[in-house]
């Protein structure tokens, strides 16, 4: 995969565009070591630029930007197109020539000239984020794929519309602006990103997964939605219509099956060495086990863990796998010190901050696999995702079952308001009343009772720690709310507005979805897009490494959408389709192992030395005088974790991502003023 950038002006600015877009573009050299390009248009109005990570067609004939054979559409993208080879043929017969042998970007350029952005982005299998310029029309069109896996951001700086695939291509532009946006910061402590289409830099967007947008010869900015997740996608309801329940499990059973053998074996395209992530677990086992079926040499894996933690590695679950399917085992084990020398480039690469600890091991893993000689890695995101696999979404369903649903229908509202009023007065006596006082505010609001899974500060805490008052949302944003391109309802310093206008989405599409069903969808629209899939491109990306996520494959995501969510979760048993499905693949003692999350130590590391220069950092950083937070209230969260009768980790972590993101980029490490 690659890195992309563009300037589209409306009057000639050459110079400029040949002075600048080179530089932004070379801001991202990492996402493309083997090559750059550039291309203005002969008005100089426009200018496309590249860094290519050569994968598919390494001849130079695949170069980027890429024109059709009259030259008047040019194509930058970053991605892969896993059907391609099928697409090709079809565009032949329709009378287009292709110069590649087998690059599947010359495939979108064409596709695009055929049937147009809406019929090409309706075809496609892939993981991707790229600009078509159409001279004809004088329309600028960018695209992300369905699910995320590939972001792209964009902004207007002074009448002039730029993209980039990082933010740091952005920044590039003489006249950008670094300040933080501050309702994207409250969501991010909320979320530990932001949410699509905002991100923490003012006057700086981020494309939503599954959407398109169009600027056009008049200035005009338009955004369509043209994929979103969920039940309907793909007609299997006449198929399971009238089989027993035997026979309806069987049939999903099969059908994940299939599709997960279909779409490691399309995930297998390259002309260089991959590999996989490894871990033991059920889905880098399955990972392992599929591409050791497509390929005659052994396939390379890359296993992460720490030194001196024991509890959080799983490093023999992994060697085991990999020798069970023959596999080449490469395994790095990193500490404390690894992790302090790291922080400096992990806010670099992230661009804004993602504060999941997970990217610090995904860093050491990524890096273990680039200079092992490896350019594609297979990953696991997404599978917990469709699978059901945390123990969270079990507890938010029982929750739902045994509290919500019974107390919203029970209990007046009056009473409910008073429960809620009486647990917040004792919140401050034990760590878990606070998430009762949570729940039975959300209760008594009609506030939802599952946001996402992985929420950093609940408002309990947030509303402790954030000074709503000096929050200032501002009149940028007017131009994209008149653009579609952004709701206003989420531009309030209340992240509940983020999750109730995804619901109401959802909600009016599909209005007889089940619990888990819903909760599913907000996981893909937020946590999964804006965060974990994130930090997987950027991560890996730093290194020069792609990201392949086969369980997020278009057709795997459609299909687990309509299996009605007490499959997944059967008598109590997580993941349990999937691990139906794997029987035989992989050993049982694989499949039904003990699940252990991916994290780090970051508890433990908080309450020594580390967390004592965390505090010190923040209390006397530069975003401390913007007066957003009660920097009083911080230290007694500091003295809570330390005294060890609550983990506020990742709470602390996500508040000190922060502040070096606004050290780095606002506060003057790389020139922001």
């Amino acid at each position: 995969m690659c890195g992309i950038v563009g300037i589209r002006t409306w009057a000639s600015r050459g110079d400029f565009i040949l002075e600048y877009l080179p530089k932004m573009r070379d801001a991202m050299v990492h996402r493309g070591p083997d090559g750059d390009g550039l291309w203005l248009s002969d008005d100089g109005t426009v200018g496309l630029a590249h860094r290519r990570l050569s994968i598919v067609d390494l001849s130079s004939l695949a170069d980027q930007p890429m024109p059709n054979e009259k030259k008047d559409v040019w194509l930058t993208y970053n991605g892969e197109i896993y059907n391609h080879a099928t697409l090709r043929p079809e565009l032949v017969r329709s009378g287009h020539r292709f110069v590649t042998d087998h690059s599947d970007t010359e495939v979108l350029v064409h596709g695009f000239e055929e049937w147009g952005i809406g019929g090409l982005l309706e075809r496609l299998s892939g993981d991707f984020a790229f600009a078509i310029f159409d001279t004809k029309d004088q329309a600028l069109y960018l695209a992300r794929d369905p699910v995320g896996v590939k972001p792209v951001y964009f902004a207007e700086i002074d009448g002039e519309f730029v993209f980039a695939s990082e933010i740091k291509a952005i920044l590039e532009h003489p006249r950008a602006e670094r300040d933080v946006d501050p309702i994207a910061m409250v969501h991010y402590l909320s979320f530990l990103t932001t949410p699509a289409p905002l991100t923490m830099f003012k006057g700086i967007y981020k494309l939503p997964a599954g959407c398109w947008l169009k600027v056009d010869a008049d200035k005009k900015i338009e955004l369509t939605r043209y994929y979103s997740p969920g039940p309907g996608n793909c007609e299997i309801e006449r198929e399971v219509k009238g089989l027993s329940p035997a026979a309806t499990e069987r049939f999903f059973i099969d059908g994940i099956r299939q599709r997960l053998d279909e779409s490691i074996e399309r995930r297998m395209m390259s002309d260089v060495p991959f590999g996989v992530f490894l871990s033991g677990g059920i889905d880098s086992s399955t990972n392992l086990a599929l591409m050791s079926k497509y390929t005659n040499q052994p396939v390379n894996t890359f296993t992460v863990g720490f030194k001196g933690h024991p509890e959080l590695n799983e490093l023999d679950f992994a060697r085991q796998a990999a020798q069970q399917f023959g596999a080449n085992y490469r395994e790095v084990l990193i500490d404390e010190n690894d992790m302090i020398g790291y922080i400096d480039q992990l806010v670099h690469h992230q661009d804004e901050p993602l504060a999941d600890y997970v990217c610090i091991p995904l860093y050491f893993v990524s890096k273990l696999a680039h200079d092992s000689g490896v350019t594609v890695v297979q990953v696991g995101e997404g599978a917990d995702e469709q699978f059901a696999g945390y123990d969270g979404y079990l507890r938010y369903l029982k929750l739902h079952d045994r509290f919500w649903e019974p107390w919203q229908k029970h209990v007046p509202k009056g009473m409910q308001s008073f429960a809620a009023k009486g647990a917040r007065g004792l919140s401050s006596l034990h760590p878990k009343a606070r998430l009762v006082a949570d729940t039975l505010d959300r209760a008594a609001r009609d506030r939802e009772y599952f946001w996402i899974l992985s929420m950093s500060l609940w408002n309990s805490r947030k509303d402790q720690l954030v000074k709503y008052d000096k929050l200032q949302p501002g009149e940028h944003h007017q131009r994209m709310i008149e653009a579609g391109v952004l709701d206003p309802s989420i531009l309030v310093p209340d992240s509940f507005a983020v999750i109730k206008s995804l619901y109401n989405e959802f909600d009016t599409a599909h209005p007889t979805a089940d619990t888990l069903t819903r909760m599913t969808y907000n996981e893909f629209r937020l946590r999964l897009a804006e965060l974990l899939l994130m930090r997987v491109d950027k991560i890996t990306m730093s290194v020069s490494l792609e990201a392949r996520v086969p369980f997020l494959d278009k057709d795997m995501v459609d299909f687990t959408f309509s299996i009605p969510g007490d499959l997944k979760i059967k008598n109590g048993d997580r993941k349990y389709l999937m691990k139906k499905a794997v029987e035989g693949l992989i050993p049982d003692d694989l499949i039904y192992r003990k699940k252990m999350g991916f994290g780090a130590p970051m508890a433990q590391w908080m309450r020594g030395d580390f967390g004592r220069k965390v505090e010190s950092e923040i209390l006397n950083s530069k975003i401390g005088e913007r007066d957003f937070l009660d920097l009083d209230y911080l230290q007694e969260m500091f003295r809570e974790h330390r005294g060890g009768r609550v983990d506020l980790s990742l709470q602390l972590w996500t508040i000190y991502n922060l502040v070096c993101w606004y050290e780095y980029w606002i506060g003057g490490k790389t020139g922001g003023s």
